[in-house]
This record gives C-alpha cells, sequence and structure tokens, in this order.
C-alpha cells in the first residue's frame, strides 16, 4: 500500500541525533529532577566547603550550564516551530482540499434539487 506520508512521518525522519538530544536535554531540564538535582548539589556545595563563600567556580560552572541549557533549548522550540510550520501546511491543503469536495457536494445537490423540481413542475403541469 503506498501511502501518503504525513507531516508527522517527514518530522520523525528529519530528526537528527542533535534534534533527539536536545529534546531530550529541553524535556529533563523542565522538569522537577532537574531542580531537585540542582538543590542538592547547591546546598552540598555551600554546606560542604567545597569552596569558600564567593563560590566563584561554583558560579562560572552554573554560567556554563546556563549558556549550554539555553541553546540546547532554543534549538528545541526552533525545530518545535518547524514542526508545527508544516502542521499548519498539512492542515492548510486539508482545508483546501475539504473545501473542494464540499463545493462538489454542493452543486450535486443544488442540481438533485433542481432535477427535483423540474420533475415536480412537469407532473404538475401533465396533471392540468
Amino acid at each position: 500500500m503506498n501511502q501518503k506520508k504525513t507531516w508527522h512521518d517527514w518530522y520523525e525522519e528529519e530528526r537528527s541525533i542533535g534534534d533527539h538530544l536536545s529534546d531530550k536535554v529541553a524535556a529533563f531540564v523542565g522538569s522537577w529532577m532537574f531542580v531537585t538535582l540542582h538543590l542538592i548539589w547547591f546546598g552540598f556545595w555551600i554546606f560542604y566547603p567545597v569552596e569558600s563563600f564567593p563560590y566563584g567556580l561554583l558560579t562560572m560552572i552554573v554560567s556554563l550550564e546556563a549558556i549550554m541549557l539555553s541553546t540546547f533549548i532554543i534549538m528545541s522550540q526552533n525545530r518545535e516551530a518547524r514542526r508545527d510550520r508544516r502542521r499548519t501546511e498539512a492542515d492548510y491543503e486539508t482545508d483546501v482540499e475539504a473545501k473542494k469536495e464540499i463545493d462538489e457536494i454542493e452543486e450535486r445537490l443544488k442540481r438533485i434539487e433542481n432535477e427535483k423540481l423540474e420533475k415536480i413542475l412537469k407532473l404538475l403541469e401533465s396533471d392540468k
């Protein structure tokens, strides 16, 4: 069976390893597990004196993490925007095809209605 590919099929085929990775990272960053791990990590860093107060190393690590995570999240959002654009285009094509079919059905119904009306008029004329 030769089935036309859907927007979702194209989306899945076009996803690269980087896309999968950015989606996984974005999903993890947006979870309670991520928050919990960071609370534990920061608590350990602060209460077990890994370094003294201004926490320069921690600040640098968290800054680098923020840069990397924001990049992964933006990549994931860009990919989702492309997917949504493709889905919207597919929906539009479906709507256009449905409109054509509705117009054809409307024409058929009008023709049937006119034919019935003509038959009724002929019957009425023949009864006179």
